[in-house]
């Protein structure tokens, strides 16, 4: 057998991927996972003494990214908690008050005072999980959601 000094594994490895053929570009463009092609909205969240947080229930899909906004009324000091959902997902930003803060993770919010936040983040890990006014017991006082 002929040796060829200088070409190691690496290079055979490229050579083999050449004759089978290049890999394909996915669809997103260069921001892959996190363009606005692969950007969906959800319903708002809502933050008052006695009314529900939310609509209904949410459906969202692994490898999504979504932007959720969450109002408060200023009625009282309310939050949202739900270190589960929290650590299904990869949180990209949260915008308040137009100032975007880049965390490494959540595990609750709280509003002082009325006010708005803009959550974007994507979904990673399927599951079942809720977001709930923390001490609260009620149904209307949570959000469940589940990541496919």
């Amino acid at each position: 057998m002929r040796k060829f000094p200088g070409l190691g594994l690496a290079a055979l490895g490229m050579v083999g991927m050449v004759l089978v053929g290049t890999a394909q570009a996915h669809e997103f463009g260069f921001a892959g996972i996190l363009s606005g092609s692969n950007k969906e909205e959800l319903p708002e969240l809502t933050l008052a003494s006695g009314k529900p947080v939310a609509e209904g229930p949410l459906v969202l899909k692994s490898g999504t990214l979504y932007e959720i906004e969450i109002t408060a009324d200023g009625s009282d000091e309310l939050g949202l908690e739900g270190s589960g959902f929290f650590r299904a997902i990869w949180v990209n930003e949260v915008v308040i008050n137009g100032l975007e803060i880049r965390p490494f993770g959540l595990e609750s919010i709280e509003f002082d005072k009325a006010g708005t936040m803009e959550i974007e983040f994507l979904a990673i890990k399927p599951g079942r999980y809720f977001l709930r006014q923390p001490g609260t017991t009620g149904e209307s006082q949570r959000v469940e959601i589940t990541i496919q």
